[in-house]
């Protein structure tokens, strides 16, 4: 019994220090971030290697869906809206996979990212874009599978897959003359109701010039349609500033919006501050 004991105590360390072995993974991840114009893009990916075999036509077949890499989804995330074959992808994440042909292959940018592999049932409904692209021999053989960027510029760049003697390059574009030029009129149209809102209210919480930040707030209120919440800080500002004919004019609408929306912390500070001036 107590060599029973013994062997059983014996596999059990054994496989307790076995758990805590680690090894390299066949296929590591990597993480890529890119900048392309203003626009954020990052690849996450699994790495298989050749280790003599090979690889499209025989590990990958021609003409079958492919995973485009090893182990979870390939997965690409783009911060703004971007153009892939003429289809405007939204921003957020797809998965790559890929059709590998002979002389090209069909790239799919697929909006569930969550299978291990390809998916179970394909969906074309999932299907963001799609493009055909030629399929190039590369003289240096890359043993170990890469993603990259390539042939940067503002308005876009290359999604290169590359791997033994292929490869394939995914041309995309980004808005960025698009973004630049929204904020060029932005700011040669001058400051918008925003602008003149927050200055308002940060010269009034920061004990800065009072006329200013009435002026400004002035300047928002003509230029938005204001809500209850615009209306208390003008209130503030106008007391602030002296004025409490205005302050009470603006409390009140203030308070009407707020009754309307249900607002009660609104309410309650409204009519504290009409009481406080007379009003009530």
């Amino acid at each position: 019994m107590k060599n029973l004991l013994l062997c059983v105590l014996v596999v059990s360390v054994s496989l307790t220090v076995d758990a805590q072995i680690e090894i390299p993974q066949p296929s590591p991840t990597t993480t890529i971030k890119q900048e392309v114009g203003l626009t954020d893009v990052t690849l996450e990916y699994s790495r298989p290697s050749m280790r003599g075999r090979t690889i499209f036509g025989d590990l990958v077949p021609y003409n079958v869906l492919w995973r485009t890499g090893a182990n979870s989804n390939t997965k690409i995330t783009f911060s703004q809206p971007v153009t892939v074959g003429g289809t405007e992808l939204k921003a957020g994440s797809y998965a790559i996979y890929t059709k590998p042909g002979e002389s090209s292959w069909d790239v799919y940018f697929y909006t569930d990212t969550n299978n291990w592999g390809t998916p179970q049932e394909w969906d074309d409904s999932k299907v963001a874009a799609m493009i055909n692209v030629p399929s190039l021999e590369d003289a240096m053989t890359t043993e170990t599978f890469t993603l990259s960027f390539d042939d940067l510029s503002n308005n876009g760049a290359t999604l290169g897959i590359k791997w033994a003697n292929t490869y394939v390059g995914v041309p995309f574009e980004v808005p960025t003359d698009k973004m630049v030029t929204s904020a060029i009129d932005k700011v040669m149209n001058g400051p918008g109701a925003g602008d003149y809102y927050a200055a308002a209210v940060y010269y009034y919480s920061s004990d800065k010039d009072i006329n200013k930040s009435k002026a400004w707030m002035e300047k928002a209120m003509s230029m938005m349609k204001p809500q209850f919440w615009h209306y208390r800080q003008m209130s503030l500002i106008y007391a602030k500033a002296g004025d409490k004919n205005a302050a009470i004019d603006a409390a009140k609408k203030s308070l009407a919006g707020a009754e309307a929306a249900g607002n009660a912390d609104y309410v309650k500070m409204n009519k504290d501050s009409l009481k406080e001036w007379g009003a009530m």
